[in-house]
């Protein structure tokens, strides 16, 4: 799948930092987290810090956050990039059907006005034998 980075399109990065922090846990918790040395995180300085590694919970919330967000963000260009293909392609389908109606009426017309012609000549030509005929 070769295609084009589109700037539109938020990185996982992005999501992280743009994350709200995880929500306060419990005293105890917090005391033996903080007392535990945890490596500085890997991303900007403006980005939550993770969770520790043994708090499934905390983990867990931030995997739905996370998701949720991605999904969020992901729906709102895929409805944009859907509407728009649907407009090329009613569009595409549009013009084809133009294009064919608008033959169909020109060989429909011309058939028609061919026959008018052809009745109003032969019309003329009987018209003008029977004029011909009564002055003999």
């Amino acid at each position: 799948m070769n295609q084009a980075f589109d700037a539109s399109i938020p990185v996982l990065t992005e999501i992280m930092r743009d994350e709200a922090p995880a929500p306060a846990a419990p005293a105890a918790a917090r005391s033996a987290a903080e007392a535990a040395p945890h490596p500085a995180p890997a991303n900007d300085a403006g980005a939550p810090a993770l969770p520790p590694l043994d708090d499934a919970d905390a983990w867990e919330a931030l995997e739905r956050r996370l998701a949720e967000r991605v999904l969020q963000q992901l729906s709102s260009r895929v409805d944009f990039v859907l509407e728009q293909r649907i407009k090329d392609s009613i569009h595409e389908v549009l013009d084809h059907a133009l294009h064919t109606l608008t033959l169909e009426i020109r060989a429909g017309l011309h058939d028609t006005i061919g026959k008018i012609v052809a009745r109003a000549v032969q019309q003329e030509i009987t018209h003008l034998q029977a004029n011909s005929s009564r002055r003999k």
